[in-house]
């Protein structure tokens, strides 16, 4: 059952009162990455850059106002299979402004801050601005993270689920659907809070280590891996895995001998769809780590330690919280024994 299906039927079954003192006041004025933003009534029409905001448009029941999608890493998640099959994907990739504009959007919603920011890949802010239409970054890229350091940018602070929480509360409340909203955050939470106590349960090395792995611009090239304080690391910390990466950039670049030389217990690799560079194919990860005369040697290849993960909830994303799901079933089927 798709999560709209779910909790549409849930919000129906609250009382009449609930629902009406719920809804949004308008002209409702958010602060949103740095920018004020405001909206005279809900938005009828959105675009979105990004795949996490496609996907909590589409469990806010909100799948109508979408009039087209873009930069996808993997597959829309299965229970929305039926409503994406019925959208235009614009890009696969980055749009361009045109793309976007000709859908004549009254809201962009948009995953990664650099699409929109200064030197906008898709365009600023204020080039939407100026055709009347608003732009909606969520929080998860732009709360505790500085981004104007290039790249992917660089955490300030530890990443929290309460970022990804405050992005759907926040669009719930744009869009007047502040209970479908709570009860989408409260489903999450409640799969959030699962997953903890069953790693909790069981009876783990107290020294255990990891390095996610997102991908490289050449297998021969050093990889990209998962700072301490992004997403993964958020995984990591709440199921008790040390990360062998100490860097507070989101996705630093480190090399092969230094991650052999911490000897990660797990490497958890990134599968997805998208194909930029060669080693966004799981299959090239898998054989590197299995041919390479350093990574071949390491404990958690030759012990058969290795976590495939869909690359998108490595992203501070509602898909985070699977992630942290199949990382903590991963714990239950490995063995740690040295």
């Amino acid at each position: 059952m798709i999560f709209a299906r779910h909790l549409l039927a849930t919000l129906a079954l609250l009382p009449t009162a609930h629902v009406i003192a719920d809804n949004t006041a308008y002209p409702l004025t958010l602060n949103n990455c740095g920018r004020e933003i405001s909206f005279q009534s809900a938005p009828k029409s959105a675009v979105t850059v990004g795949q996490s905001a496609t996907e909590i448009l589409y469990a806010l029941g909100l799948a109508e106002t979408v009039k087209g999608t873009s930069v996808w890493f993997n597959p829309v998640l299965p229970q929305f299979n039926v409503i994406d099959a019925g959208i235009e994907r614009i890009a696969d990739n980055d749009p361009s402004f045109e793309a976007v504009v000709s859908k004549k959007p009254d809201l962009v919603a948009v995953q990664y801050e650099w699409h929109v920011g200064p030197t906008g890949s898709v365009a600023t802010r204020d080039q939407f601005e100026d055709l009347g239409i608003a732009t909606y970054i969520m929080p998860a890229d732009c709360d505790t993270k500085d981004n104007a350091t290039g790249g992917d940018g660089t955490r300030t602070a530890a990443f929290s689920t309460q970022s990804v929480y405050k992005g759907i509360t926040e669009l719930a409340t744009i869009f007047n659907v502040q209970a479908v909203g709570e009860e989408l955050v409260s489903e999450l939470e409640a799969r959030e809070a699962r997953a903890i106590a069953n790693a909790e349960r069981l009876e783990l090395p107290e020294d255990l280590s990891a390095v996610f792995w997102f991908s490289s611009p050449d297998q021969s090239v050093d990889p990209y891996v998962a700072g301490r304080l992004g997403a993964p690391g958020y995984m990591m910390e709440k199921l008790g895995i040390r990360n062998v990466v100490e860097s507070d950039e989101e996705w630093p670049i480190v090399g092969w001998e230094s991650i052999a030389r911490a000897d990660p217990d797990i490497i958890v690799v990134a599968q997805m769809d998208r194909r930029r560079y060669p080693a966004d194919d799981i299959a090239a990860k898998l054989d590197f780590l299995h041919n390479d005369p350093v990574t071949r040697e390491m404990t958690a290849v030759r012990n058969g330690r290795i976590v495939e993960m869909d690359a998108h909830a490595m992203s501070a994303t509602m898909r985070t919280i699977l992630g942290l799901e199949t990382l903590a079933d991963a714990l239950t089927t490995l063995s740690f024994q040295r």
